[in-house]
């Protein structure tokens, strides 16, 4: 038998209708195809393999020993066709289907959440599972379709980008800025800070090395409680630049003697990052585009 690299699909096809219906008419009914169609490609189909997979007869066709040997892997390479055209029929024409999606707390309270309704909108066939939690999930096991991180993890299987660049800054409610005025001391506020969990997080060691000895009256590391109670004039936080939108929050004034502090404020990135191979399924590409129209900064760069 010679080597098959030629062998189509079409001419299989022919092949496994004659062996199940035993003459070359029957089998051209069954395909759509004429008599003469049906034994030119059989007799292609021979030549390709070297091997006769018929005796003919009078009273119609029997497979060769050649023939039933390729019966199985011809039945199989049948049903991998049938399951290729399955799958086909299942890929997405247009965005519809569930995008999961990971992101802190603070991220989805404020910025995802509200703005789905606009994505509803555009996309009503799309659904989200919002994992709001401060647990990375690990998207190259697909644990989410996409994610919302401060730090980019590197890998071949993630694409990303940065979406917003932002600084850390003192802020309290109206009332509590014109009760303090100009900052002489950090120690002097009431502050509002991140619970044991996160006494690692940037801003809660910049809290404890420069408001260490002032007033805790909260410890939480909710953020939105934090903006919450922040709002409402209990003390005053350290928040985000871009989170002061929309916030009945102001930012307070230092005086020069805390310059150093000020500028050792911390500053985070926001990067969104997907699995390569699900970068362009219509779902998740419509979730992307409205994550970086809900959350770039103008400035901030392109995907990486």
């Amino acid at each position: 038998m010679q080597d098959p690299g030629g062998v189509r699909w079409d001419d299989v096809r022919i092949f496994l209708a004659v062996h199940r219906h035993g003459t070359l008419g029957q089998a051209g009914a069954k395909l759509g195809l004429d008599t003469s169609t049906v034994s030119r490609r059989l007799t292609a189909l021979e030549a390709a393999l070297g091997a006769r997979l018929f005796e003919r007869a009078r009273e119609g066709l029997t497979a060769t020993h050649a023939g039933e040997r390729l019966l199985p892997a011809a039945e199989a390479m049948e049903t991998a066709h049938g399951q290729l055209v399955r799958d086909a029929s299942g890929i997405e024409a247009e965005p519809e289907g569930v995008v999961r999606v990971s992101a802190a707390p603070g991220i989805t309270d404020l910025f995802v959440a509200p703005a789905l309704v606009r994505l509803r909108a555009k996309h009503p066939k799309i659904r989200i599972e919002l994992d709001a939690s401060a647990r990375v999930l690990d998207l190259t096991r697909r644990e989410a379709d996409l994610a919302l991180r401060s730090v980019a993890p590197r890998g071949a299987e993630l694409v990303m980008t940065r979406l917003l660049t932002a600084r850390w800054v003192p802020v309290a409610s109206d009332a509590l800025c014109a009760e303090v005025g100009r900052v002489r001391s950090w120690d002097d506020l009431p502050w509002i800070t991140w619970d044991t969990d996160l006494a690692s997080f940037a801003p809660a060691r910049w809290i404890a090395r420069y408001a260490g000895k002032a007033e805790v009256v909260l410890r939480t590391s909710h953020f939105a409680s934090q903006f919450s109670a922040a709002e409402s004039g209990l003390g005053v936080l350290l928040a985000p630049e871009p989170y002061l939108k929309n916030r009945a929050l102001t930012r307070l004034r230092a005086a020069r003697a805390l310059d150093e502090s000020v500028a050792a404020l911390p500053t985070d990135a926001l990067w969104l990052l997907g699995h390569r191979a699900l970068r362009d399924v219509p779902r998740v590409a419509a979730v992307w585009d409205f994550l970086v129209e809900t959350l770039r900064q103008p400035e901030e760069g392109k995907a990486v």
